[in-house]
């Protein structure tokens, strides 16, 4: 028999199964990303982590078809993430990506495996060049292990200007459904022929559904204006979220060949042309509508036990606002009855939102995109998960309940609110896209300032047009004007009246 080597022990038992659950807690510890932060809910602690860094707008975010989160950057690449060590391996590099401002790679969906076969599909909405305008397509590309082979194109639709949306889902029984903007297109989105402005349903093969609203169209639903969020709940109900306009962003519940009023209506039927456009149309209003809008984008169901809190409710995130929103629904689903706000401001603009399997939530950043609230901090883009904790152990971040309606008295708030979004909070805009309010000439032309403000300014072949603010009272413009006039080297002894504000709306209105 062999001697064991002098000053080795053999370590059994009880020792060797401690020194292994060491071992297993040190790998665990490198593989779990950081908590950052804690959200306590009810009886919940959740633990924010930060799972990739360094990306470019994440416009989309799914748990593909192998068990693992799948995401995509606007410029046109697809990649698949290790959410636990941060590694990502692309699958896809699109090369006719027309990626300008809202435009890219921006959808995607993918099918569950089919169960005879194995295969599943995935599909991805993006923009392309078509001379002096912009098209946007949806392709399908089958999953094979580490790559997207067989593009195959299921439609295409020409004409646009901008308000692309668009998302792409997948319901229980398995069709294609494909939103898409209005294009920035007046009149497109209750035109019959023009497949801009709505909900498009496809089979799998891309053949037209026998049991859609007409006979040989996509078309599912029409009058959207921009859709930002599509996603089904498990009883096969789908919601959207929608940009309006300057006023009334939007959640829908989608109803088989509904009109959702746009551009007729913004909103809920509210005024006497409205409610006339309703009538005829037979329009249905929204679940919700925020104005101040809030710039929705990425929406997904959560019914998971895992946070029950949640359960039944719709996850919103938003640019604007840069928040997330618990949409907390009725139990026949028709409505909301709760809505709490968490996340707010602290990562910015988020664009997208997906829940995997195991009742985590996945958020992405969109801090790099072409209107940046402010400079890109550290990391940005950033691929964020909430998940379980079993106690706090970082910073508490509670939910609150949306704010009420700015008061009037607030000049700084309504700026805020109104258009720091766009033309920033030092006045400073977006070169090219939205002009510096601190240097417009305006500021020395009351009357001409007015009436943009009132009226919004519309300019050829820019689709990030001001828009109207003549919802707001004669009080409320004057404080947002006389606010922007003295912040940015005005000294505004000739202030803005009231009475400014409504001579020069019906001098519009007689004129």
């Amino acid at each position: 028999m062999k001697k064991k080597p002098a000053g080795i022990k053999i370590i059994t038992g009880a020792c060797a199964m401690a020194i292994s659950c060491i071992l297993f807690q040190c790998r665990q510890a490198q593989r779990d990303p950081q908590t950052l932060f804690n959200i306590v809910l009810d009886t919940s602690v959740l633990s924010v982590q930060e799972v990739s860094t360094n990306n470019k707008v994440p416009w989309e975010l799914l748990w593909g078809p192998d068990n693992t989160l799948w995401y995509n950057e606007q410029e046109g690449r697809i990649y698949r993430l290790d959410a636990a060590s941060g590694k990502r391996k692309l699958l896809l590099r699109m090369q006719d990506v027309a990626g300008k401002t809202t435009a890219g790679l921006l959808g995607m969906a993918a099918s569950a495996p089919d169960s005879a076969t194995g295969r599943s599909y995935l599909f991805a909405a993006s923009t392309f060049a078509i001379k002096d305008s912009i098209g946007l397509k949806l392709v399908r590309y089958l999953v094979q292990k580490d790559t997207l082979v067989e593009p195959k194109i299921i439609a295409a639709v020409s004409g646009f200007r901008g308000h692309y949306g668009s998302r792409v889902a997948i319901s229980p029984d398995q069709k294609v459904y494909w939103a898409t903007g209005d294009g920035a297109q007046q009149g497109s989105t209750q035109n019959a022929a023009d497949l801009k402005g709505k909900i498009l349903r496809f089979n799998l093969d891309g053949s037209i559904p026998a049991d859609n609203p007409v006979p040989g169209s996509p078309v599912w639903a029409k009058g959207f204006r921009n859709i930002q969020g599509l996603a089904f709940s498990d009883s096969a109900r789908l919601y959207t979220s929608e940009h309006g306009d300057a006023i009334d962003d939007e959640v829908n519940l989608i109803r088989k060949g509904g009109n959702f009023g746009w551009s007729a209506i913004e909103g809920n039927a509210d005024r006497a042309d409205e409610k006339a456009f309703a009538d005829s149309a037979n329009a249905i209003d929204p679940l919700r509508a925020w104005t101040p809008t809030i710039a929705p984008s990425g929406m997904a169901f959560y019914n998971h036990s895992k946070i029950p809190e949640w359960k039944n409710s719709l996850l919103l995130v938003s640019l604007k606002d840069r928040n997330l929103r618990v949409l907390h629904l009725s139990k026949d689903g028709h409505s909301i009855v709760k809505e709490m706000i968490y996340l707010d401001k602290l990562y910015g603009r988020l664009r997208a939102v997906c829940v995997s399997p195991e009742g985590d939530v996945y958020l992405s950043t969109s801090n790099h995109d072409w209107n940046p609230y402010s400079k890109p901090a550290a990391g940005d883009d950033k691929i964020i998960r909430i998940t379980k904790a079993d106690r706090v152990t970082a910073k508490v971040l509670s939910g609150k309940p949306p704010q009420t309606k700015v008061s009037r008295e607030n000049a700084m708030g309504l700026y805020t609110v109104y258009c720091a979004s766009c033309h920033k909070e030092d006045g400073a805009g977006t070169p090219g896209i939205f002009p510096a309010l601190r240097t417009t000439p305006l500021l020395n032309q009351p009357q001409q300032l007015i009436d943009v403000f009132l009226f919004g300014k519309r300019t050829t072949n820019n689709p990030n047009q001001m828009p109207s603010f003549k919802f707001l009272s004669n009080e409320e413009a004057a404080a947002v004007l006389n606010f922007i006039r003295s912040s940015w080297g005005h000294n505004n002894t000739d202030s803005i009246t009231e009475a400014a504000v409504q001579e020069r709306r019906t001098r519009k209105k007689d004129g």
